[in-house]
């Protein structure tokens, strides 16, 4: 078996020499080879969500006082990341694609502990009376973050359950544009309040960051700065790199930084805590740095045994859908910039279902969130055109180092507030016209269409806000009832999601219309040979091909069902084969199978 990427990038050129008609993937591989070894955009264009989720959960956590336990929470999400990426990579869907947290987690979980029950003591708002070692603070933290980690682990098992089922293929022809639009948008839009109340502790500070990242993403996106390099044939030479492009949050968090530092330095930003613009002074963050340990492991239960409620599990099956919808759509965008195939049924099932698992892993550890497909990572394959598997694993290797080193999340938890206010403004834009964008797919001069995104995104922003104001109306008198129907009733993306569902299946419009067909084909590019396809999806080290190579084991709907020897012959003169299937097959062996695509 071949292990090394160049061997592989090797095989798809012998293919392209028989035949073969997937030259993208030689092209790819070609210009892999020269930056193979390129790990930190991958890893660095993550970092921002990932530091991001627990900064927002801290508050509905009684945390914000807390610099040290965010600290470990950034640690642990990291781990863990890195963790599911391994998973994902190997055993799941098998594309080169980055695990993190999700952000559709984020909201049914502030939803929950928004509840009256989990609603945060006044005396830990106060910085004062906060005393982070006190036993009494411990538990008032450590109950809610239970309580999380306890409906993730539940939501996960029904995941897990779409996934190896292969139910999730069958979802996917009722669920269209329209009901994943207004899911996705109304992911980011009920966040607004967290991003203006950090960045409005200095809203000049929060700008200026806002500026930076425009700047490089948008404006200087196509400049490319010549960086030093290596390669055997060329040996040291300078190669152009699209630096802003790939890096536009970190380069614009990190001079905001940068700037906030030289303020405080020099006494601009005022020393009095109850003055405007004191939360962008460094050093009312900056202790975090030496509390924290140089190494801790992240283990799971460190926060205690999770605990389970109804409320919480039916609150973040809204997230766990919503995840589970959006991954379907990275692993295409993913096949397609590495020059794949697109992905299999049986990958598709089997990613979904290894995303699963590594929501289970993300609530036993207790990051406060799932895990998910990474779509800024994807746009980064488009930027750097690689697509190996190896850079990825290595990428989730540094995830893993990052989230041993103790001093890498408390350096990330230091971060001045309104800079992490004004990187949320742009994110959670980002996110909102993510969801947007699939309206593409749709007639959108339709007046059907118009209603259905139109009233599912305003109701899903209008009655969780009655709804959080209005509790008591929708008592029953029966508790863990009325927790469920207001943890489901207060989460934006639940509500907008269900109507878009429920409109777009029962008012008549046609396919065309509806925008199923321009979606599915965006995501099938043609017909591609089962040999292909098992090359670039298979499970590694003879998985399922060799050592499980049993009628049974290729019946499971995240397998690959093998074809006869006769529709192996009509695939292989298909793609200009008019060799004998005995030919055939020995080239296969030939090539051995592939590792990285």
């Amino acid at each position: 078996m071949c292990n090394s990427f160049v061997c592989s990038c090797q095989k798809f050129k012998k293919r392209e020499r028989m035949g073969d008609t997937s030259i993208t993937q030689a092209q790819i591989c070609e210009f892999s080879q020269q930056h193979g070894n390129d790990i930190q955009p991958h890893f660095l264009t993550a970092m921002g969500g990932l530091v991001a989720i627990p900064l927002i959960l801290s508050k509905g956590l009684c945390l914000q006082n807390d610099l040290l336990t965010q600290s470990h929470l950034i640690s642990t999400i990291f781990f863990v990341s890195g963790i599911c990426t391994m998973l994902q990579v190997l055993l799941g869907v098998r594309l080169p694609i980055v695990q993190g947290g999700t952000f559709t987690f984020v909201t049914p979980t502030l939803a929950m502990l928004s509840l009256p029950s989990w609603k945060c003591p006044a005396w830990t708002q106060n910085a004062t009376l906060v005393n982070t070692s006190s036993p009494e603070f411990i538990q008032v933290w450590q109950t809610r973050m239970r309580e999380v980690q306890g409906a993730i682990v539940v939501a996960s098992c029904f995941q897990i359950f779409v996934g190896f089922s292969g139910l999730i293929g069958f979802l996917m022809k009722f669920i269209g544009p329209l009901t994943i639009a207004p899911t996705i948008t109304l992911v980011a839009l009920p966040l607004f309040e967290s991003a203006g109340d950090m960045a409005g502790e200095h809203w000049g500070i929060a700008f200026m960051t806002i500026f930076f990242i425009i700047l490089f993403s948008q404006y200087l996106k196509k400049v490319a700065v010549p960086l030093p390099s290596y390669q055997r044939g060329k040996k040291c030479h300078f190669s152009p790199v699209y630096l802003f492009q790939i890096f536009p949050v970190l380069l614009g968090l990190s001079l905001s930084w940068l700037l906030c530092y030289m303020l405080t330095v020099t006494g601009v930003l005022p020393a009095d805590p109850t003055a405007y613009g004191h939360m962008a002074r460094t050093d009312t963050r900056g202790d975090v740095l030496s509390q924290a340990p140089w190494f801790r492991l992240p283990y799971p239960g460190q926060w205690g045994k999770p605990t389970v409620s109804l409320a919480g599990i039916f609150g973040l099956l809204a997230g766990v859908i919503s995840s589970m919808l959006e991954s379907v759509g990275d692993y295409f965008a993913c096949a397609r910039l590495c020059g794949a195939p697109p992905p299999p049924k049986h990958a598709i099932s089997r990613g979904i279902g290894v995303e699963g698992i590594g929501c289970l892993l993300a609530g036993a550890w207790g990051t406060g969130s799932g895990t998910t497909s990474y779509s800024e990572n994807v746009g980064a394959l488009g930027i750097t055109k690689v697509g190996s598997r190896m850079v990825i694993i290595a990428g989730a290797c540094a995830m893993l180092l990052s989230g041993i080193f103790g001093k890498v999340g408390a350096m990330l938890a230091s971060i001045p507030t309104p800079v992490i206010g004004g990187m949320f403004l742009v994110i959670f834009g980002v996110i909102a016209a993510v969801g947007i964008s699939n309206l593409q797919y749709t007639d959108m001069n339709s007046s059907r269409n118009i209603f259905v995104f139109g009233f599912s995104v305003f109701a899903g922003l209008t009655i969780p806000s009655w709804a959080s104001k209005n509790s008591t109306l929708l008592e029953t008198g029966i508790i863990q009832l009325d927790q469920v129907i207001l943890v489901l009733l207060t989460t934006s993306m639940f509500v907008g999601g269900l109507l878009g569902f429920i409109l777009d299946n029962t008012i008549p419009g046609t396919q065309e219309e509806r925008g199923l067909l321009a979606w599915k084909q965006s995501q099938e590019r043609g017909m591609e040979s089962s040999q292909l396809i098992s090359k670039v999806y298979d499970l590694p080290f003879g998985i399922g091909t060799k050592y499980c190579d049993v009628s049974w084991f290729h019946c499971l709907p995240a397998c690959l069902k093998r074809p006869s020897g006769d529709k192996r012959m009509n695939e292989l003169k298909t793609v200009g084969q008019k060799n004998s299937v005995k030919a055939g097959l020995e080239r296969d062996s030939e090539m051995g199978a592939d590792t990285a695509i």
